[in-house]
């Protein structure tokens, strides 16, 4: 039969719209027989899995042909009312007929049906996220040529009712679940358990079933015509780019919502025609740990979404899998030992081509090797971290693209605790070692309760018996996951290693009831709420909390972020109030103190009676009696401060907060305090009814107070210097200290505040500047100081940014209140991110660029810093790079984040700059 004469009838369901918009000339790529229209370079394009399809048939490898739609057609789509571009129905039919021609089958055909699946594929990776459907272009005619042609009745059935489930969910809506409760069902009257045991029979009236229920829940029969069928499943993946769980999921990994997705529609390959038939997915270097082992799953007589669902029980790969995980299944190596060499060898060759760790699916037909997909493969920070060290000795990239492939966000999950293998391990279950890492928390069984309690603070442990895409919510607040279902590239265990959540996956020994709110191992039962504990790195979940212990982080983490060091321009410095805070920062790597805030200090125990009744003073000698007892317990904490520095650079931020933040509040505090000072409870009463604030955040604070109650600054100078001379002399180094002067609005203000200081420390340093180097600074935190830089630097030698005040006086937004409605902000595109997340480059970024330039002007010395919680912030640390900020501080926990970040922004400012060369 002539190609152009199938039996079906021509496509006329298709809604197509004239241009409106800009649009790439080609929307369509094939791939067939070693040659392919794109390649990896057209990533934005042909979407990562296209790409990668495009890029393995052109190296030759044996990859099913086929076609990809663009993310161009997918912009267009959501752009224009889910409308097509004209051309598109006339480009898919001659992709079509690519792929017949290939295969000698021909879609739609009773006698010799063609198959193909039709996959999304963004240019980021996004497992799960979206949708697929497998086996299109199956009818109650092309199963029966199936069957025929395959000489295998239940392998056609099985698949068509494969295909059925799958486009019913995907594409019309029907709930997955009724499927499956028809499915269980069968088995049950069958006295199986593995769906590789119903016949053929089985399988026509599971068929007869699904089609009555698709019926019930839509109103309309399941579609026959396979032309309808490719055009509604392609939809539907388009339409899958905007569903809620692929937006959270953007939203959580950064990925720009107008990037849209591509199609890839593939002639059909199939794992589960017999025994000699098989899917997998694997990686080649291990995800967890990085060792240089090919490492993955498969399973006989399957297709692929029972891998990655966890329906049935996966078997290792590799002979050495099977031994680690103690499985009693064969292992690939055993029984395909062909197909495993060949996959082996693929796997080399993969890895040299793209110079990275690969994610690999592949389906064995008939003892023949097929791969479906290549991508950059996700993997743990630590797994991360030792394939890039590895990579650069092994001489396949270089030191600047090691540092360019680690994620500087990813960095966290190696800076937390991690179990402390002393402590008493009381075992519940074991499972795989899914994700590393420790968590404890709560049970929780539902991914909304998980939400819910995760974003009051609680820390859950969210267990599930599998866990799906729209899961996700659940599984970004919890802080570890639990399954009884799936393997080591099951859902579960692919999206925590990508969120850095710890993740025991596949503990079949756990039974979980989520009505009766419990979970069972053997005769051990815990209910929700309950305690838990689980092991990534060893497949364990224990009852109760276990005892943690800090992270050590020396060889590959030390010698790569020297690296990034070296690469860097923005010195690190940290915002540290304690001494283990400054220990814990040096660890990391923090070059000194950019913000120590003294305030922390005043409610430290046996000091706020002191603060009180310097607060509550109604003369200056009580006030200067009051502030001596204060001033003894600074200066012993600026000594330990200075001495753990060991002479780095240490910013010291005079008293900040209203003094109304130190007062009592209760009535039996309020008596407390009156005892203490002597005074009658009612004048304690009105004072603190007087200091009180309707906003005390625009208030009298910051300098202010320093202007109207001179001795507080007066007594914390003291301190600070006499601190410094006495570790100075002590310790034989000199120390170097910066004083900064909070909530400056205009230079007068400055100027009464240094002229105080400048006066604490000529009494002070007099003959003693060799052991004591100060400067004075401020903190620009106010729309006006901002624009008022130029005259305040006349009295400042360092600028520190206080971001996080910054953000809040020019968006004029509460960060204690504006959680309750930035989300349907960003929901609804008003804000890209949290302001308080990631700088606003247009508003306060704005200041921050004019604030330096104009102070710079002033003082070509002037030092500048940022000291907020952007100092944290890999995006708002690239944006300090580009403005020429001298350093960024944050808290200890996120230096290694910072550093790295900076030298990311190195690295692509040399790229810029060789590009536009």
């Amino acid at each position: 039969m002539p190609l152009l004469a199938l039996s079906n009838p021509p496509i006329t369901a298709i809604a197509t719209k004239p241009a409106t918009t800009k649009r790439a000339s080609k929307h369509v790529y094939t791939f067939s027989n070693g040659v392919a229209d794109g390649n990896a370079s057209m990533r934005a394009l042909l979407g990562g899995k296209g790409a990668g399809l495009a890029d393995m048939t052109n190296l030759g490898l044996p990859v099913p042909p086929g076609f990809t739609i663009t993310t161009d057609v997918c912009t267009w789509f959501t752009s224009n009312g889910s409308e097509y571009p004209p051309t598109l129905e006339s480009d898919v039919a001659a992709a079509m007929h690519v792929i017949e021609a290939a295969t000698g089958a021909l879609f739609g055909d009773p006698a010799a049906p063609l198959l193909v699946s039709v996959r999304s594929g963004a240019r980021a990776s996004m497992p799960g996220m979206m949708d697929t459907v497998l086996n299109l272009g199956l009818n109650d005619q092309t199963v029966q040529g199936l069957a025929r042609k395959s000489a295998d009745p239940r392998f056609a059935y099985d698949s068509y009712r494969r295909f059925i489930q799958m486009f019913a969910d995907v594409v019309m809506g029907v709930d997955h679940s009724c499927f499956e409760q028809i499915l269980s069902h069968q088995k049950q009257l069958r006295g199986v358990t593995e769906d590789t045991h119903l016949t053929a029979d089985d399988w026509k009236h599971v068929i007869e079933c699904y089609k009555s229920v698709i019926q019930q829940h839509t109103g309309r029969p399941f579609p026959q015509d396979p032309n309808t069928q490719l055009w509604d499943a392609i939809s539907a993946v388009f339409k899958s780019w905007t569903n809620a769980r692929a937006i959270t999921y953007r939203k959580l990994h950064d990925i720009p919502h107008d990037w849209g997705t591509a199609v890839n529609v593939q002639a059909m390959v199939f794992g589960n025609m017999g025994d000699d038939c098989a899917t997998g997915v694997a990686f080649t270097r291990d995800p967890s740990t990085g060792e240089k082992v090919l490492y993955g799953e498969y399973l006989v007589n399957a297709q692929g979404e029972d891998v990655v669902a966890g329906i049935r029980t996966p078997q290792q790969i590799t002979t050495a899998g099977k031994l680690m995980h103690q499985s009693t299944l064969p292992s690939m190596e055993e029984c395909m030992p062909h197909v495993f060499q060949q996959l082996d060898s693929i796997r080399h060759r993969l890895e040299r081509h793209y110079g990275d760790m690969q994610d690999i699916e592949f389906t064995v037909q008939g003892g023949t090797l097929y791969m479906l997909q290549t991508r950059v493969g996700k993997r743990t920070a630590s797994a991360a971290l030792k394939i890039a060290c590895d990579m650069v000795r092994e001489g396949m990239i270089t030191k600047d693209e090691a540092l360019m492939r680690i994620d500087p966000s990813s960095l966290n999950q190696l800076l937390h605790p991690t179990l402390d293998p002393r402590a008493k391990r009381d075992l519940f279950a074991r499972g795989l070692p899914a994700s590393p890492g420790a968590a404890s928390g709560r049970i929780v069984f539902s991914p909304e309760k998980a939400e819910q309690l995760g974003q009051a603070g609680e820390q859950v442990i969210l267990c599930r018996v599998e866990t799906s895409p729209e899961d996700i919510h659940g599984m970004h607040a919890a802080k570890g996951i639990v399954t009884t279902r799936g393997g080591m590239t099951s859902h579960a265990a692919v999206v925590a290693r990508g969120m850095g959540r710890a993740c025991v996956a596949g503990a079949s020994s756990i039974s979980i009831d989520y009505g009766a709110g419990e979970m069972r191992a053997g005769n051990l039962v815990l209910h929700e709420d309950d305690v838990i504990t689980i092991d990534g790195e060893r497949g364990e979940v224990l009852i109760g909390r276990v005892a943690t212990m800090e992270p050590e982080l020396s060889g590959d983490f030390a010698e790569f972020m020297s690296w990034a060091d070296a690469r860097r321009k923005l010195k690190v410095m940290t915002n540290a109030d304690t001494p283990k805070d400054c220990r814990k920062a040096l660890e990391f790597g923090a070059e000194g103190i950019g913000l120590c805030r003294t305030e922390h200090m005043f409610f430290e125990p046996g000091r706020i009676a002191a603060v009180r009744e310097m607060i509550l003073a109604e003369n200056p000698d009580d006030q200067r009696a009051a502030l001596n007892k204060v001033l003894p317990m600074q200066r012993g904490d600026f000594v330990d401060i200075f001495r753990i520095m060991e002479g780095r650079p240490v910013t010291i931020r005079l008293l900040d907060p209203p003094l109304h933040e130190f007062l009592p509040h209760g009535e039996a505090e309020l008596s407390e305090v009156a005892k203490s000072a002597s005074l009658d409870v009612n004048k304690v009463r009105d004072r603190v009814a007087k200091i009180v604030e309707v906003n005390p955040m625009l208030g009298h604070r910051g300098c202010r107070v320093g202007v109207t109650t001179p001795g507080i600054y007066e007594m914390q100078t003291r301190a600070i210097l006499e601190a410094a001379l006495e570790v100075s002399k002590t310790d034989g180094r000199k120390v170097f200290v910066e004083i900064m002067v909070p909530f400056v609005a205009m230079e007068a203000e400055l100027r009464v505040v240094r002229t105080l200081i400048d006066s604490v420390a000529k009494e002070l340093l007099a003959g003693e500047r060799e052991h004591v180097e100060y400067r004075v600074g401020t903190m620009i935190e106010l729309p006006r100081a901002a624009l008022a830089a130029g005259q305040i630097a006349r009295q400042a030698e360092f600028f520190s940014f206080g971001t996080n005040d910054l953000t809040q006086t020019t968006l004029g937004l509460s960060r204690d209140d504006a959680a309750g409605f930035l989300p349907a902000y960003e929901a609804g595109g008003l804000l890209e991110k949290d302001p308080f997340v990631s700088i606003d480059r247009e508003g306060v970024g704005e200041l921050v660029r004019m604030a330096a330039a104009r102070g710079r002007k002033t003082r070509n010395d002037l030092e500048l810093c940022l000291c907020g919680e952007h100092g944290g912030d890999p995006a708002s640390v690239a944006f300090c790079h580009e403005v020429g900020l001298d350093s960024v501080s944050c808290s200890p926990y996120r230096v290694p984040i910072a550093r790295l970040a900076a030298a990311h922004a190195a690295l692509e400012e040399m790229k810029k700059k060789a590009s536009q060369n």
